[in-house]
């Protein structure tokens, strides 16, 4: 353990930091619905979120190389503590949108810039141990979070200053304990369209998880509200779905390294909409069948994302999975940006049973086109590499995984070489 002590200020200041972004995203939803702003307002404000996010994925390099990472972060944690602070200033829609969006620019640079600082303090002895514990970390700190909302309570302005307190502590461990500037990692280079040529499959299974997700994330908590929840109930609610996204990622994810992985996303995908049939027939307004069909739901899509990456890296060139892990996240970015607001109209229109009739559409129609793709896609890779569960925060993150995972037998040389030969004619995307 002595090897990952000079990491503690690091995954604590990204725990903390990760509690602060989970927080906010149950209580704008809640707060919003208290204020009388309609289904389809609160998941325009969370469309916002992840459009912001889109665009600081674009500028967090630049960022880097002309301030340096402490600088830049805290630059950013200012930033989104006002930002966050804000939205109980000024009650109105639009300046919620605004707010979310400059959130979500924050967040992202923040995501990447404490992800390059880990990536830059880790070792091949300590990698693996640490990309576990990073994982615990975003799993306990956003599932804790919740539980301020029933203590603390969805009104007034003490739960909008705790949400803003966390966000700027988070800047403590690592500017009196982590004295490391390390270097800015250069531009992720990523071409959608060479994405799409390498798979076809894994682009619209990121589309469809952004779909879903960001949905569940922006619009669950509204869903649930609907139902009849109490806050109680609610962060009970989005913790289990949380929380079920790490029960089959290894199952999964070992399994695909068996089988055909087209033939575990189908299953996947599969279960992801049986579940949700399950919450639109059965589960009704009961509490405890909602917080099952949710973990199960949680349990089946979560995963999916890490399946998508596997599939891909699987038929990318050497030297590609940087790249692609970047426009994977740039087309999960796209799906997040537009499922919050789709899925907030149609429970303003037909209620909020229609919430899970849109996620069952999504991955229904994912279903089909993975089983095309299953007849009309070549054979796996025999040479694929091993599966590696994956956070949607940053593609630093899927460089660490990268360098975790043996492919080839110099995985850590591809990760490397993706940095330093971009494309000539691809943008520059980072996240």
């Amino acid at each position: 353990m002595s090897s990952l002590r000079p990491l503690v200020p690091l995954l604590t200041t990204a725990g903390v930091l990760l509690a602060g972004n989970g927080l906010q995203g149950t209580l704008i939803t809640l707060r919003g619905s208290a204020e009388g702003f309609s289904a389809s307002v609160i998941g325009l404000s969370g469309a916002g979120y992840y459009l912001g996010f889109i665009i600081g994925c674009w500028m967090t390099p630049w960022l880097l190389r002309t301030s340096g990472h402490i600088r830049a972060f805290a630059a950013m944690t200012a930033v989104a503590a006002c930002a966050s602070l804000a939205m109980v200033l000024v009650i109105d829609p639009f300046f919620w949108f605004l707010m979310r969006l400059v959130t979500g620019i924050c967040f992202a640079s923040l995501f990447a810039n404490v992800e390059s600082w880990i990536n830059a303090q880790v070792t091949n002895a300590n990698r693996a141990r640490t990309l576990a514990i990073y994982r615990f970390v975003d799993l306990g700190a956003v599932t804790a979070s919740q539980y301020l909302l029933p203590v603390v309570g969805i009104d007034g302005f003490e739960i909008f200053a705790i949400m803003t307190m966390l966000i700027i502590l988070s800047i403590v461990p690592v500017s009196l304990a982590d004295r490391s500037n390390p270097a800015a990692p250069a531009p992720f280079s990523f071409s959608p369209k060479r994405l799409w040529m390498v798979s076809p499959l894994a682009s619209a299974g990121a589309i469809t998880v952004g779909l879903t997700t960001a949905s569940f994330r922006s619009v669950g908590p509204l869903y649930a509200e609907d139902l009849g929840m109490q806050v109680g109930d609610i962060a009970s609610f989005m913790s289990a779905g949380i929380i079920g996204g790490i029960v089959l990622q290894y199952p999964l994810g070992y399994l695909s390294d068996i089988i055909s992985r087209r033939s575990v996303l189908l299953m996947a995908t599969s279960g992801s909409t049986i579940c949700g049939l399950f919450m639109v027939w059965f589960a009704g307004s009961n509490v405890a069948l909602n917080l099952i069909g949710i973990f199960l739901w949680g349990a089946f899509t979560l995963p999916l994302y890490s399946l998508s990456a596997a599939h891909a890296n699987d038929r990318a060139k050497p030297g590609e999975y940087v790249q692609i892990a970047s426009g994977l996240m740039f087309f999960w970015a796209i799906g997040a940006s537009i499922g919050p607001l789709l899925s907030a109209v149609l429970v303003d229109w037909l209620g909020a049973s229609a919430f899970f009739t849109f996620i069952c559409s999504m991955h229904g129609a994912f279903v089909v086109y993975t089983i095309v793709r299953i007849f009309r896609g070549g054979p796996d890779d025999p040479d694929r590499g091993r599966f590696a569960g994956l956070l949607r925060t940053s593609p630093i993150f899927a460089r660490m995984a990268a360098q975790s995972v043996d492919r080839g037998g110099d995985s850590a040389a591809e990760a490397e070489d993706a940095d330093a030969q971009p494309g000539q004619d691809k943008a520059q995307f980072s996240g």
